[in-house]
């Protein structure tokens, strides 16, 4: 408990630090806050798009894939405000050497990467992400109570936590590769796939984004929890087991890659 209790502090005093850098620039954290939003709106513009010349697609309407997309915003805002600095682990720490640095400290290395950027671009996705909830959940006739409310939360910190382990499983192969982008850039593609109901894809397509990698529960099986017309399927219900499961795997596989880290020197 001592030791949970003294990370805290410590990233508090990270985020701490970043704040102030925030509040010193203040047009660059408006700038990509505003760009986020502008960029994640564009894909709700080709949702509407398409929307304009059908009614609905597979039995699905465009409020209820529109609450798709606000949990996977939400739960992807989650990964970029807290976790984005995973995506330098192979430029920026392995390649320069510079990971030896946070081997040589008394603090766990991946806490050390991840405190290290505090991006506040994340909270553009948020933002929008709440605006959608609000917007699709008013046409789908949602009755929240305090039990729903606790379910979506819970599946919004679960949808985090999935993108989180998928791309820190990926990005772990840097320590063999030195740089692993390419290939987490690739896999972070598939999510896209997730802000649409699976039911739409070929088979193939569904069994990957499922069991092989889970961004099906990122969103789509989160969300099907609420959409009565469509029955109450039991992976949403297993959501947040699923992203336990895939964070132990990734931090397993993580502590496995440290171990045979070789510098790359500078």
């Amino acid at each position: 408990m001592k030791n949970f209790i003294r990370y805290i502090k410590l990233y508090l005093h990270y985020a701490s630090k970043h704040i102030k850098v925030m509040l010193e620039y203040r047009v660059d954290f408006l700038i990509g806050m505003f760009s986020t939003i502008i960029q994640q709106g564009i894909s709700i513009i080709f949702l509407k798009i398409i929307f304009s010349n059908i009614q609905v697609l597979k039995g699905w309407t465009f409020y209820e894939i529109l609450f798709i997309f606000a949990i996977a915003f939400l739960g992807r805002s989650i990964h970029h405000i807290f976790f984005d600095n995973l995506w330098t682990l192979g430029w920026q720490y392995i390649r320069s050497g510079n990971f030896e640095r946070l081997l040589l400290r008394p603090v766990n290395p991946l806490f050390q990467v991840i405190s290290e950027r505090f991006q506040q671009d994340g909270f553009g996705q948020f933002i929008i992400g709440i605006i959608i909830l609000l917007y699709s959940t008013s046409h789908i006739g949602i009755n929240w109570g305090i039990t729903e409310i606790g379910m979506l939360i819970l599946f919004i910190i679960s949808s985090g936590m999935i993108f989180v382990a998928i791309n820190l499983f990926f990005i772990t192969f840097s320590f063999w590769m030195v740089d692993s982008l390419p290939i987490v850039v690739s896999v972070f593609g598939l999510s896209e796939f997730a802000r649409y109901p699976v039911t739409i894809y070929h088979k193939s397509i569904t069994l990957v984004i499922t069991w092989i990698i889970p961004y099906g529960f990122t969103a789509f099986y989160p969300a099907n929890y609420f959409l009565d017309a469509h029955g109450v399927s039991i992976l949403a219900i297993v959501t947040p087991l699923v992203a336990i499961t895939s964070f132990v795997v990734a931090y397993k596989f993580w502590n496995f890659g440290v171990k045979h880290y070789e510098s790359t020197g500078h």
